[in-house]
């Protein structure tokens, strides 16, 4: 098949979440023996400008194709402008099915829809939840919803809960695939000790972007209140988010346990994630948290918010607290740092990640769903 991917930032990148899905499956469906193009956004990187230069120079990796889509800066319109540029060089791309990734881009599906062009949508969470868009980026992202809803040939949710959602709001069948995670490369603590000063087992670490609904700021309040001579690190980027990432280097300031890394990739992360003694994920809203299924294929301890997206990826096999509720998150920390028997093994928790959460299945499934768009046959039987 002849496959398009739109609504991604870029790859390789690591700046969000449908980035590593987007990767990831066109990574696979490249070696199964299909063709692949991804509309990358022009725009900046998170991690640094050299890196901006080096990603807009590719046209080929991994196998495949890349196309760089002219992106304004501004926030509000940088997801709905590439993808509308994305879709009108995809309409001449002679695809057999177009893949849109998150709610925004989603709006522009119906003009393929409206060519006879197949088209797939993956809901990757209900991102008009996310705080960090005004009014009207809401009502578009919500029209984006609203038209992946009513004209894509298929609907692929990451969550029960966004499923659920779809049907009571739509009356949408979709299609839960979740996501997946790559075999673990465990490293010793290098990088992590000369530049942080960090050691095995002796910090707490969140990892993901720095933008409001992630909760960043109540677990740095939350941690202000816990005794241990622990470090916390806080690892990662802004995403049109500088006053959060602002008021996020005040608090920490505060704290000498707090390290701030920055934006992480390759072996860094491989450390950061190998060493810590736990995960923390303190989000208002989420999809399917990657950064979760990660830090489970390393074995490691997890405390989440109890929304309905984190109970559901990590079932029992995670220490939960009250969704924004700081005090009840110092007292779960507290407790997660003091009893470390109160989680199942490092073993066990590998097994029933690796077990639930496989690219290879997530890619198969895709591709069944991408057969069953084409053909316009109904799906009875879900993923």
């Amino acid at each position: 098949m002849k496959i398009a991917m739109i609504g991604h930032k870029r790859i390789p990148s690591r700046e969000g979440g449908i980035e590593v899905v987007v990767e990831e499956l066109s990574t696979r469906l490249v070696h199964m023996g299909h063709s692949v193009t991804v509309y990358n956004r022009k725009g900046k990187h998170v991690s640094d400008k050299n890196a901006d230069l080096e990603a807009h120079k590719l046209k080929k990796y991994k196998g495949i194709r890349i196309v760089n889509v002219p992106t304004p800066q501004n926030k509000a319109m940088n997801a709905l402008v590439s993808s509308f540029v994305a879709t009108l060089y995809a309409l001449v791309g002679n695809y057999d099915v177009i893949h849109y990734h998150a709610e925004g881009p989603c709006m522009m599906l119906m003009i393929p829809h409206f060519f006879g062009i197949r088209t797939v949508a993956t809901i990757h969470g209900l991102d008009w939840q996310r705080s960090k868009w005004g009014g009207l980026a809401t009502k578009v992202i919500k029209l984006g919803e609203k038209i992946a809803a009513l004209y894509a040939d298929e609907v692929i949710v990451l969550s029960t809960n966004v499923q659920q959602y779809f049907k009571d709001t739509y009356n949408r069948d979709t299609i839960y695939i979740p996501n997946g995670v790559n075999p673990t490369e465990f490293r010793d603590p290098d990088i992590i000790t000369k530049k942080f000063g960090l050691e095995k087992e002796k910090y707490v670490l969140y990892l993901g972007r720095l933008v409001p609904e992630k909760g960043v700021t109540y677990l740095l309040e939350a941690f202000s209140k816990v005794d241990t001579d622990m470090k916390l690190v806080i690892a990662g980027g802004t995403s049109h988010s500088d006053e959060y990432v602002e008021q996020i280097k005040e608090m920490a300031a505060k704290d000498k346990r707090v390290v701030l890394t920055g934006f992480v990739q390759g072996n860094l992360l491989a450390e950061l994630y190998s060493n810590t003694y736990l995960y923390v994920l303190p989000s208002d809203v989420e999809g399917m948290p990657i950064s979760i299924l990660e830090a489970m294929s390393y074995g490691r301890k997890v405390l989440a918010s109890d929304i309905p997206e984190n109970s559901e990826a990590c079932r029992d096999y995670a220490m939960y607290f009250k969704k924004s509720n700081v005090d009840d998150l110092a007292m779960k920390l507290q407790e997660a740092l003091n009893h470390p028997d109160a989680f199942h093994t490092k073993d066990e928790i590998m097994e029933y990640c690796y077990k639930r959460f496989d690219w290879n299945k997530v890619t198969g499934a895709s591709v069944r769903l991408y057969i069953d768009a084409i053909l316009n046959v109904e799906r009875i039987e879900q993923v």
